[in-house]
């Protein structure tokens, strides 16, 4: 079967609409940053290409330091005019901001097809989840704020490629709702046109939004450290949320750090495979290209080869490929369960892991091949990498101890309850966790000793979005948890002496429950 590129999603048809309903932030041949009040045509586009086939697109136009100090100033002083915004008209503007949204829902889906490789269902998923969370807030946020006011200074938002809408677009509304300027650096690695368009599109309607692209080096002094910010949010892995801690270790700001960990689904006692099964074709949604993909499955080895049976027919049926391409023009977009990873030295680096460890001793119990993909013929395909599943990773593998960020799995074997929480409790701290068991008393004695912010049992957790509590244990997390009431509460000042729940080093505040 011969595929073909869906009529009218080529990049060239999907950038054009851009400029014609934003031309104030898409100019012929580059992407605007937005600060003082303005869309600017400033700064150095860094050339781009699409996963999808490796195209060109519109680069990240990356400014120096010093323009970004400037940003940084002058969202303080919109953050000072915004904060006595009445909620009534705070409330009005996002409303407007997401009507705007949903009426370009598709060209924003189409967007994070081209610039970060999202499936066309994953990606519409991703822009409705930012407008249906964000509505939620609205219809909440009078309670949430009571007794509250916006922080000092605006909020500084520094976040990963992967969900530029549900996670960083829905945080930046709802910390206008509550009072703040909203600053945002555009992830290096992919999102600038979606978010571009987002924000545009905001901005039209009121919203305090500064947007500027540059390296996280030459924007820390000012996204991080600059007195003028009242919070930093950051979503990103370990070794970049490493680096903001210890920018902020002797400021004393507020923050929220969210960053990998090592998502492990434990099996014990188990007997339910027809629901595993269908369980674990969903945790390749993405290629496992998110903070609570499941990447690592230990198993009770007396159970290993009941494992195999209800496993491997899930990960053969895994489809992916081209998300645009068609059988013929009339079709609609394929239901594929991941495109390609973020770019294609990141699918180089994964595929040398595998061989790696395979060298050092892991079993291949699966490896799939980019022949098994749909693709448009003589498509670029190095931004693809098929699904893996390794048995026992050598312990001087990355796949072993960190996350892989791509469609590989692991599976480690053990014998006790105790190897079993020590394989799951791996990477000093995760976001989430499953545990399948049958027994619901061992399956909570098992849950409660899983170092992961939210294990689930029989089911996989995921962060959840509106009165959800979010957060992490261990080197996941620093910082306020955030959902519902505790979103908003982590970017406005309550009362005097207040603690907020999270991950706080001993330098600073202490958490509380966060019941």
């Amino acid at each position: 079967m011969t595929l073909v590129l869906k009529p009218g999603t080529e990049w060239a048809a999907v950038y054009a609409r851009c400029r014609a309903l934003a031309p104030e932030a898409f100019g012929p041949e580059r992407v605007a940053n937005r600060w003082g009040g303005e869309w600017r045509f400033d700064g150095v586009p860094r050339p781009a290409f699409s996963p999808v086939d490796g195209s060109e697109i519109a680069g990240p136009p990356m400014v120096p330091a010093e323009t970004a100090a400037a940003a940084v100033r002058s969202g303080a002083d919109e953050h000072r005019a915004w904060r006595l915004v009445p909620l009534s008209e705070r409330r009005s503007r996002v409303r407007a901001a997401l009507d705007a949204w949903g009426a370009h829902r598709d060209l924003l889906a189409l967007l994070l097809v081209w610039e970060i490789g999202k499936p066309w269902r994953l990606a519409r998923q991703d822009v409705d989840r930012a407008i249906s969370g964000v509505e939620w807030y609205l219809d909440q946020i009078e309670p949430m704020l009571d007794g509250r006011a916006p922080l000092d200074g605006p909020v500084s938002n520094v976040a990963s490629w992967n969900y530029p809408m549900s996670v960083l677009a829905h945080a930046m509304c709802v910390q206008a709702l509550a009072g703040n300027a909203a600053i945002a650096k555009t992830p290096t690695d992919g999102g600038l046109g979606c978010l571009t368009l987002a924000v545009a599109l905001a901005v039209r309607e009121g919203l305090p939004f500064t947007l500027v692209s540059g390296g996280g080096r030459d924007l820390s002094p000012a996204l991080v450290r600059a007195p003028e910010i009242g919070c930093v949010s950051f979503v990103g892995g370990r070794d970049t949320g490493g680096q903001v801690a210890t920018a902020l270790a002797d400021l004393g700001k507020r923050h929220v750090l969210e960053q990998e960990g090592l998502n492990c689904w434990g099996v014990w006692e188990f007997d339910d495979w027809d629901t595993f099964t269908g369980q674990v074709r969903k945790t390749f949604d993405y290629a496992k290209q998110r903070c609570t993909a499941y990447p690592r499955f230990v198993v009770q080895r007396r159970l290993f080869d009941r494992f195999l049976a209800a496993y491997l027919p899930a990960v053969r049926s895994v489809r992916f490929g081209h998300p645009l391409a068609v059988a013929d023009a009339s079709d609609d977009l394929p239901e594929l369960d991941f495109g390609p990873l973020i770019n294609a030295a990141k699918a180089k680096d994964l595929d040398g892991q595998v061989a790696e460890a395979v060298t050092g001793g892991a079993i291949p119990l699966y490896q799939g091949s980019l022949g098994d993909g749909r693709f448009l013929p003589g498509q670029n395909t190095d931004a693809y990498s098929a699904p893996v599943a390794l048995l026992e990773p050598p312990r001087s593998s990355p796949l072993f101890h960190a996350e892989p960020f791509g469609p590989v799995d692991s599976i480690v074997l053990v014998d006790t309850e105790a190897e079993l929480l020590a394989a799951m409790n791996a990477s000093n701290g995760a976001l989430v966790g499953t545990v399948s068991c049958d027994d619901p008393d061992a399956a909570s004695r098992l849950a409660a000793s899983v170092r992961a912010f939210k294990v689930g049992v029989n089911a996989p957790r995921s962060r959840g979005d509106r009165d959800e509590l979010f957060g992490g244990w261990g080197d996941s997390w620093r910082g306020a948890f955030v959902g519902g009431r505790l979103l908003v509460h982590a970017v406005t000042e309550g009362p005097a002496g207040e603690r907020l729940p999270g991950n706080f080093p001993e330098y600073t505040l202490r958490p509380e429950a966060a019941g």
